[in-house]
């Protein structure tokens, strides 16, 4: 127990209010389960973010599409009130999490009394017999996706609190739990049934759809605090290793088994035959070196003729004085990529460094060879996947060595895909390559300091599953802060945007009827230049503030027709007050209001006579001069100018078959917008578009504008070659490098095949 307490590691959760507890746990599980706890907590915020900017969307999208007043305006309702209530939505979520985290390893017994009193048979509530029939396929769906995953969680918290395996309901981190933590977290919202089954779906494809990542890193967190260290969901039985070509060191120097801690002396270096039998997994690491055996076989670039191969405790020692020396030279140099002949030769040179003359050289082993030649092409294929404007090129410079490190002391760097260290590896050269060296302009100096610091305890501290599985939760949340900044700067756009547009609708439909008023009457002088340029304006703030069918509105338009003369004034003083107030909403100073409301209505003003003609030509000039309303909303950053309008397409031209392709796009595709005059390519998020006009708006990765243009302009655009809509790329930059590098391996290994055959050309 004092051993325990002693080296306790301090919570992650900075507050006791804020971390589960329960009296019954033991010191250690105490710890683990307030340090599993911050991971999820930390790791559900982007995506919860995510799920509640997705039913926003959503909302909206139904808004748009319905055709019923009704319907639309209680989507519209939603989604207001999911943008007011998110953070309390976020903070009920994260807090019945952790009242599911309190209540592990609490045992619930139900008592039924003989005596209590029986419940009448009730009807079912329909909207939570819906919410619950969506609940249970929401949870069924999640358990039978991460179920391997959960099946070692369920085992490993009940190592902590001493109970049967954790399933269902009692697994904190399960789907159950977290969809009934969001499902009483939207409880006192008043949401119809139809709405909270749209949130309930966004929850499930943006939360629970990606909770793998999050179950690894806990499994591995867990694990690596030596919690069932050799768990497996499902046994493995010894499989029968094909027998390879023979090389020379490969069979007195076999891989050692990777350890958290490795003992010192003969057990860091036990046989490999008294470990335990390797998974199907390793066939993965298996197959590579296969492919690369093949390769070399025809080309014979390798040579192990004589000495002995590096042990990896020597091994290590030369990668961490390789790291030293390239931490010492020059900036631009530590910045470049090794090739896997580099990397082997910069390593032999630090093995043998030091040796006494005639001694018989060191030589790296079979395995040792392989796995820098592999590091060495992945980093390869990933530097040709990003853009080449230095940050991410560097950063994959100065991860070269570290992940080598790991790569050589646990092979699960190949065979596992959610590794810590692979992931951690994809998620900084993705924030690299669209943060920092998209073509958007200035850099996030603020991520690039995080990264650099990450890149900097990745160097300095000894390569482990823990210190990569601490990065990577570090970065995910910095990332998922800036999206989160990006959603509100995005949202800000659009919003801005709906306005001007709501804006124009109303100057449209003003100057209309202004125009249908001028048809039977055609006012002159003064009176022209207010209705067309002033009260015009004041029409179409009325109409946007209150709507075409209210009383204002109403009003508005009989002083219009009594200033033309169409109807009686009944009181002229009454009317003198109504047009400068309307002239004073719009921007006009109240003495200007009421020189142009005097000399329309003939009332005496204080002027004298012989400047009557004067005074009216300088108002009339005033009124031309005037900005009108709506005039000054300009956008926040340059916008590119609009293409060349041309004639209407026909109805077989591609271009008519892109705007119909176009009009069923969900917000949120992506294009390249190509510059003509010197090829550049730049990324845009297409945030919005409106049905009714055809306007859209595109916005860049930090959600500041981008483009501005119609359907039909930008449906020319791509007809010319101009813009082109990004497909949706499943894979992230690491999977497409990784994928890259076996199909160069294949491609070699049946190139030197096909060469090999018996007639084969030459």
């Amino acid at each position: 127990m004092e051993v325990e307490q002693q080296g306790r590691r301090p919570p992650l959760a900075s507050d006791r209010d804020t971390r589960p507890d329960h009296a019954g746990w033991s010191p250690r599980a105490r710890r683990l389960i307030e340090e599993t706890h911050a991971l999820c907590t930390s790791w559900l915020e982007a995506p919860l973010r995510q799920c509640v900017g997705e039913a926003e969307q959503r909302l909206y999208g139904q808004a748009e599409r319905s055709r019923s007043p009704v319907e639309q305006q209680q989507c519209l309702y939603s989604r207001q009130l999911v943008q007011q209530q998110r953070a309390a939505l976020e903070r009920r979520f994260m807090d019945g999490m952790r009242q599911h985290f309190s209540r592990v390893g609490v045992i619930v017994e139900t008592e039924v009394h003989a005596d209590a009193p029986r419940r009448p048979l009730e009807l079912l509530d329909p909207t939570e017999h819906e919410q619950t029939v969506a609940l249970d396929k929401l949870v069924a769906r999640g358990e039978a996706r991460h179920g391997t995953a959960l099946f070692e969680l369920g085992y490993r918290y009940a190592v902590l609190v001493s109970q049967p395996p954790l399933e269902g309901e009692h697994l904190p981190l399960g789907p159950h739990s977290l969809a009934t933590a969001f499902r009483e977290a939207m409880a006192p919202m008043e949401l119809p049934v139809e709405h909270r089954l749209l949130l309930l779906q966004c929850f499930d494809a943006t939360v629970v759809a990606g909770l793998s990542t999050l179950y690894d890193t806990v499994n591995e967190h867990l694990r690596a605090d030596g919690i069932l260290p050799q768990l497996r969901a499902f046994p493995t039985t010894p499989r029968i290793q094909m027998e390879r070509p023979s090389r020379a060191g490969a069979q007195d120097n076999p891989p050692a088994a990777f350890n958290r801690q490795p003992a010192p002396g003969a057990a860091a270096a036990a046989p490999a035959q008294n470990a335990a039998p390797r998974s199907d997994s390793i066939a993965v690491l298996d197959n590579l070196r296969e492919m690369l055996a093949q390769h070399r076989s025809g080309q014979g670039a390798l040579d192990y003729q004589g000495g002995r191969s590096a042990s990896p405790e020597e091994l290590q020692l030369a990668l961490d004085a390789l790291q030293l020396h390239v931490s010492d030279v020059a900036d631009q140099a530590k910045r470049e990529l090794l090739s896997a002949q580099a990397l082997r030769e910069e390593l032999l040179t630090q093995l043998n460094s030091g040796r006494p003359d005639g001694a018989a050289q060191m030589h790296l082993s079979d395995e040792q060879g392989d796995t820098v030649e592999l590091v060495a092409m992945l980093f390869e294929q990933l530097d040709r996947q990003l853009h080449h404007q230095g940050n991410a090129h560097s950063l994959l410079g100065e991860l070269q060595l570290p992940l080598l490190r790991m790569a050589v002391t646990d092979q699960g760097f190949f065979n596992q895909s959610e590794h810590p260290a692979r992931k951690l590896l994809g998620v900084v050269t993705e924030a690299a390559n669209d943060w920092l060296d998209g073509p958007e302009g200035d850099v996030d100096r603020t991520l690039e300091a995080k990264l650099n610091q990450l890149v900097d305890r990745a160097r300095r501290e000894p390569p482990s599953t823990g210190l990569y599985t601490s990065l990577l939760a570090d970065i995910e949340h910095h990332l998922g802060l800036l999206n989160r900044k990006a959603q509100i700067a995005e949202r800000r756009q659009v919003e801005a945007m709906q306005g001007r547009e709501r804006l124009e609708q109303a100057r449209h439909r003003a100057a209309e009827l202004m125009t249908e008023r001028f048809e039977k009457c055609n006012p002159r002088g003064l009176l022209r230049t207010l209705l067309e340029r002033a009260w015009s304006d004041v029409l179409a703030l009325t109409l946007l503030r209150h709507g075409e069918d209210s009383e204002a509105f109403t009003l508005r338009l009989r002083i219009t027709d009594q200033l033309l003369g169409q109807q009686p004034v009944a009181d002229r003083g009454l009317l003198q007050a109504e047009v400068e107030s309307g002239l004073q909403q719009i921007g006009m100073h109240a003495e200007e209001a009421v020189q142009v409301a005097q000399r329309l209505l003939g009332v005496p003003a204080t002027a004298p006579a012989n400047t009557e003609a004067a005074t009216a030509t300088e108002l009339a000039l005033k009124l031309k001069q005037r900005q009108r309303l709506g005039e000054n909303v300009a956008p926040e950053t340059p916008v590119a100018p609009p293409p060349i309008s041309t004639p209407p397409p026909s109805p077989e031209s591609p271009e008519r078959r892109i705007r119909q392709r176009l009009r069923q796009l969900p917000f949120g595709s992506w294009f390249e917008f190509i510059d003509p005059s010197n090829g550049r390519i730049t990324q845009r998020k297409l945030a919005w578009y409106s049905p009714v006009s055809g306007n859209s708006l595109f916005v860049t990765r930090r959600g500041l504008r981008g483009q501005e243009m119609t359907l039909e302009q930008l449906a020319h655009e791509m007809a010319c070659g101009r813009v082109r809509e990004m497909p949706q790329i499943k894979e992230n930059l690491l999977d497409r490098a990784w994928h890259a590098l076996t199909s160069q391996l294949r491609q070699l290994t049946s190139g030197h095949a096909a060469h090999s055959r018996p007639g084969a050309p030459t």
